[in-house]
């Protein structure tokens, strides 16, 4: 493993003296949550604390993470049991035999994985429902319970309840930015090729990206550079003089009141700090929507025959969407494999002589739980407005993260920065350029 990371290790959080009492607040956390973790493992966690804390007394270095509470998303191979990816379908199942690489990096870096948490099934929506182990509660609204975004949905809930440093989910159409923009965190999708997804529950093999959420972009940073295996040095950009292009076409479609008001507002301070802001029509991306089948088509080959076995077990809402794969041929695979490649040839050429797209991540807030679990239409118009904008990246073989725009009080709002493939660096140095203009401009 790479040891040359970008960051220092991190130090134990305000208030704690050592990392084992962090540790204990952090399982204290996640055993009081409801439906946020789908298992937890305290010895494991406290003797990583314990090694961070007997290492840092000897003045050596545990490693980047050392003794960091840190959530994997239940979709990821923890060596001895079933990975079950928030389905009962998986129950009695052969156990993983090894951790998945991510699990084992973060394992080497001295991290105290204190949990596997909760996910929409299969990892096949952008809301975060689960019918099965049931759906945290997004933590921004004490009142209503509204959806934390998924379909990394307790990654998010984790690190927003305070129980997590990081939450490690996957982002195959936006799993790590949706939920990150609804529950007020920073979530950072690397470019896919970066982050090994082997010992990973598959959803689409093209499009599967292994990222996290933290609250900062220096906190993504590091958490990115050990599950990759590839420190990146992003550059110190001034804000004065970026060029960001806003999409026109459909990204700005359907906003809420709240998100565009926020959205209005970031623009403006980024503008007022020197930033160009270059409206653009972009009419490309638009065609995403009806040329991305990724997902139903490569999940349905994975899941066709349990689900010709078990059907009934599935979340009947998430079953819907992979048996939409059920009538591609391979010719038509090909075709759409072929319209990729050429639409990210053009998309690549649009955006030349740009740092970055700036977009709202998703057009509303998060809604009513109870709204969605009602309605079947409901549920499937909310969760394609969750995924429209975010899902645009994955097909791009983009890197895109999210921050937060809205203003203190207020139910949160995201604001995406994407690039090109392989722009990871520049991407994460625009971002941390505008995330602290943005925050200088709430304080």
């Amino acid at each position: 493993m790479n040891t040359s990371h970008a960051a220092a290790p991190h130090p134990p959080a305000a208030g704690f003296s050592t990392q084992r009492e962090l540790v204990e607040h952090s399982l204290a956390l996640a055993s009081a949550s409801d439906a946020v973790f789908t298992r937890l493992y305290p010895e494991a966690a406290l003797a990583a604390a314990s090694h961070a804390d007997a290492m840092q007394r000897a003045g050596v270095m545990a490693g980047p993470l050392q003794g960091m509470p840190v959530s994997v998303k239940d979709l990821y191979d923890i060596a001895g049991e079933t990975t079950l990816a928030g389905s009962v379908v998986l129950r009695g199942q052969p156990a993983a035999s090894a951790d998945a690489p991510v699990v084992a990096r973060l394992r080497q870096a001295g991290a105290a994985i204190i949990g596997k948490t909760n996910m929409t099934e299969f990892a096949f929506s952008g809301v975060g429902l689960n019918p099965h182990y049931g759906t945290p509660a997004n933590p921004a609204d004490a009142q209503v319970a509204r959806i934390p975004g998924g379909s990394s949905s307790g990654a998010a809930v984790s690190v927003a309840i305070g129980a997590c440093f990081a939450g490690i989910g996957s982002d195959t159409g936006g799993s790590i930015r949706i939920p990150a923009a609804l529950c007020g965190l920073v979530g950072f999708k690397p470019t896919a090729r970066r982050v090994p997804t082997a010992g990973a529950l598959p959803l689409s093999s093209t499009l599967d990206t292994a990222c996290a959420m933290t609250r900062r972009v220096a906190d993504c940073l590091l958490v990115d550079s050990v599950i990759a295996d590839q420190p990146l040095a992003p550059p110190n950009l001034p804000l004065k003089g970026l060029r960001l292009a806003v999409p026109g076409t459909l990204m700005q479609d359907d906003m809420d009141s709240h998100v565009a008001a926020s959205f209005a507002a970031a623009l403006s301070r980024l503008s007022a700090a020197g930033v160009q802001i270059v409206d653009l029509p972009l009419r490309l991306f638009a065609e995403p929507a009806t040329l991305n089948r990724f997902s139903p088509v490569e999940s349905y080959a994975w899941h066709r025959h349990l689900l010709a076995e078990r059907d009934a077990a599935y979340d009947q809402r998430v079953a819907a969407r992979i048996k939409l794969g059920a009538s591609f041929s391979a010719a038509d695979y090909l075709d759409m494999l072929a319209a990729r490649r050429d639409w990210i040839a053009r998309a690549t050429d649009a955006l030349a002589g740009f740092d970055a797209l700036l977009m709202p991540t998703v057009p509303m807030v998060a809604q009513p739980i109870a709204d969605l679990e009602a309605s079947d239409e409901v549920y499937f118009r909310i969760n394609g407005l969750m995924l429209r904008n975010p899902s645009v990246i994955n097909y791009m073989d983009g890197c895109a993260i999210s921050l937060p725009c809205h203003a203190p009080g207020t139910l949160p709002v995201g604001l995406t920065l994407a690039a090109p493939a392989l722009h990871d660096a520049w991407l994460l140095g625009v971002a941390a350029a505008v995330e602290q203009a943005l925050e200088q401009a709430l304080e």
